[in-house]
């Protein structure tokens, strides 16, 4: 019974950080459209920030779906390791997306960026 309530929280924290990307693509795709600026150049650079900042926070929560259903269904060593792949190419893309929205590494301070 436990592991049923486990799977399902699990599979409903997915859905939900799915719901969060996709809400983000419509969201940043209206404002996109919607935008009265005329540079469309500074359109873009928002819709692209808007989309990675989404983006990243449905990683996010799609890890933590993962975390939690590994670890407390069934926490083997196949498991874990299937486990540690997945963060390690979330975590990849989460810093990747981070450079192209901020522009620096997500271990970079923006404060240490203008001092230099």
């Amino acid at each position: 019974m436990v592991a049923e309530w486990i799977t399902a929280i699990g599979v409903g924290i997915e859905v939900f950080g799915v719901l969060v990307i996709l809400v983000g693509i419509i969201l940043a795709s209206l404002n996109f459209i919607r935008a009265s600026q005329t540079d469309f150049t500074s359109r873009f650079r928002q819709y692209k920030i808007r989309l990675g900042q989404s983006l990243l926070l449905g990683l996010e929560i799609l890890v933590a779906a993962d975390i939690v259903r590994t670890v407390a269904l069934e926490p083997n060593f196949t498991n874990l390791g299937v486990l540690g792949l997945l963060v390690l190419i979330r975590t990849f893309l989460s810093w990747t997306l981070e450079l192209e929205v901020t522009g620096h590494w997500p271990w970079q301070s923006s404060q240490s960026l203008k001092s230099e």
